[in-house]
């Protein structure tokens, strides 16, 4: 949690002291992702990560402040290791580090979707941190502009009115069925996730920084995820996943801003998976 709110705090400091990552009009701007390896997961060895895990995210996003990506599973199976952590880097947003995923041991989380800002042409990678204790990666690029920057949907007052609402969805999986426990659910949280970046339009002053940097979800009282969020998560976060269901009669969230507010909320599972 230090290291990502350092990392936002070095970020905005760059932007209001006009520091610029590379010259503008350079020919090729310098490849961030060598010190972001050092900086985030302090220097160690990458592996390959195709066989598993995977990340889907559209070439060329629609809104730069609210693309989508999905994080996906390869294990086999009959593979012994499980995930332990997936970390999520857009090598060129301000703050690079996106979100960290922790996954609950008796979940088997498989897939994990959410909606995060672009702020230009960049690589974004997924790390993959197994049970073996090694980490894999993977990497797509996006053509995307100005999503850190991009002004909120929502106007300062409904934001307030919106803080901290949660909803929570429970999807169907008809291809799989509902007896082999695989679940698909979808929680939100209202919050305007502040940049730091955006201006206001009335007052042309930039918004501070304030969005949601933890989220934790349970089934009773055993962890689904928990995700150590930062500025790149778009407005309103929204994450959708599939886990193994233990039987809980309950899911419950909670969730922290920077400002310390803390919303939480439970829910009652449909036992039918629908």
């Amino acid at each position: 949690m230090f290291r990502l709110r350092l990392l936002c705090l070095l970020a905005l400091l760059g932007v209001a002291l006009g520091i610029r990552v590379a010259p503008a009009g350079a020919a090729e701007p310098v490849d961030p992702w060598p010190g972001l390896v050092q900086d985030i997961f302090n220097n160690r060895p990458m592996n390959d990560g195709s066989n598993v895990i995977a990340i889907e995210m559209p070439y060329r996003a629609e809104d730069a402040a609210i693309v989508p990506v999905t994080l996906r599973s390869k294990l086999a199976p009959d593979d012994a290791r499980r995930l332990k952590t997936i970390t999520l880097v857009i090598d060129q947003n301000p703050a690079p580090m996106a979100a960290k995923f922790e996954l609950g041991s008796d979940a088997k989380v498989s897939e994990i979707s959410t909606r995060v800002r672009v702020n230009s042409y960049t690589n974004v990678h997924a790390v993959a941190e197994l049970s073996d204790g090694k980490l894999y990666m993977v990497k797509t690029f996006v053509k995307a502009s100005g999503g850190c920057s991009a002004p909120a949907a929502k106007n300062a007052e409904e934001a307030r009115n919106h803080l901290g609402q949660m909803k929570y969805r429970q999807f169907a999986r008809a291809e799989q069925g509902p007896t082999n426990g695989v679940r698909e659910a979808q929680i939100m949280v209202g919050h305007p996730n502040n940049s730091g970046l955006q201006m206001d339009q009335i007052t042309h002053l930039y918004v501070p920084a304030f969005f949601i940097d933890e989220l934790h979800l349970w089934q009773d009282n055993s962890p689904i995820l928990s995700m150590e969020g930062g500025i790149s998560i778009s407005e309103d976060p929204n994450i959708r996943f599939t886990y193994v269901s233990n039987g809980a009669k309950t899911f419950r969230a909670e969730a922290k801003d920077t400002s310390g507010h803390v919303f939480e909320k439970q829910w009652n599972v449909d036992q039918s998976g629908s």
